[in-house]
């Protein structure tokens, strides 16, 4: 089953799979997370970089530097100023959604903690969203499914590269 539809407004129609329309569907999708995010923001009385923070802290265990995040390796991640940086972890730990702890083997080291309450807050907000990229995934094959994976992988590796 193809979930492909060539007339998307907005995108051109002889060229469905070209680089513009790519352009298109990624600015839209974008907004539209960052649309979620902010008002996730607000519902939690954070700032967007929080909510930027706490999805940086969630995803930490599964990229490429692995293990939790530190509070230098989520300043550099983000680019913020080590001023901005502790500012924004002492709300999230005033909020309740993270919480800082010292390594066992070298108490220098602080990892980064998401609460487990927090946690299921974001599950529960968050739920639509999910639902609605399964149905989204539904009409799609498995084999539709890797080549989407490997292109957003490639997207996130790419995006990487460009960063200054």
């Amino acid at each position: 089953m193809h979930a492909t539809d060539a007339s998307t407004p907005g995108l051109p129609a002889d060229d469905p799979i070209g680089l513009q329309s790519f352009a298109v569907l990624l600015r839209r999708m974008n907004a539209e997370f960052n649309r979620i995010a902010q008002e996730f923001a607000q519902a939690q009385d954070l700032h967007l970089t929080d909510v930027q923070a706490l999805i940086a802290v969630l995803d930490a265990g599964g990229d490429e530097a692995g293990g939790p995040m530190t509070p230098g390796r989520l300043r550099k991640q983000m680019n913020l100023t080590s001023g901005a940086m502790t500012a924004c972890l002492d709300r999230l730990e005033k909020a309740g959604h993270i919480r800082r702890v010292r390594a066992a083997d070298d108490r220098r080291v602080v990892h980064l903690h998401y609460e487990e309450r927090a946690r299921q807050v974001a599950r529960d907000y968050f739920r639509p969203l999910a639902l609605g990229t399964d149905t989204a995934r539904a009409g799609f094959t498995g084999d539709e499914l890797a080549v989407v994976v490997r292109f957003l992988a490639e997207m996130n590796r790419q995006l990487a590269r460009v960063r200054r």
